[in-house]
């Protein structure tokens, strides 16, 4: 089960929705792009204290993967990587649905948080598309 979720992340490395590391990692969350930031889980304390840093005062989760660093880093392709930013949300609710299928109660607030907002995210996103539909088609709104 938690082999998909590490082919996920080699996944989302080739889509480039992934920044690998403390510093990309910082960066993203800086740069408000990033959607769920990952812990390794022997992540040192440093580490630790630094991604709750990133994140502290932001709506950015923050968890504790059940993957090592060495695991990480074979699926992604770079060294000692401990953590990393997911900047795609679609991609960041299909990693939580497969940490649910892995430890459903350790990560079902987080998979149910991340879940919100792709549906929201997905709404907008149709709204637009609606949108820009009607201005192209000359549709306007009746007033009553």
């Amino acid at each position: 089960m938690s082999g998909k979720a590490l082919n996920l992340l080699g996944l989302m490395r080739k889509a480039n929705a992934v920044m690998i590391g403390e510093t990309d990692t910082g960066a993203a969350v800086r740069g408000q792009s990033a959607k769920l930031v990952l812990l390794a889980s022997d992540a040192s304390d440093n580490a630790r204290s630094r991604a709750k840093g990133f994140v502290y005062g932001r709506n950015i989760p923050l968890i504790t993967v059940p993957f090592t660093k060495e695991e990480i880093s074979d699926r992604v392709g770079k060294a000692g990587c401990s953590m990393a930013a997911i900047c795609d949300i679609g991609f960041a609710n299909a990693f939580m649905q497969e940490l649910c299928e892995v430890d459903n109660e350790k990560f079902s607030g987080t998979a149910e948080l991340v879940g919100t907002a792709y549906e929201k995210h997905r709404r907008l996103k149709q709204e637009c598309r609606t949108h820009e539909l009607n201005r192209k088609n000359g549709k306007r709104r009746k007033i009553q």
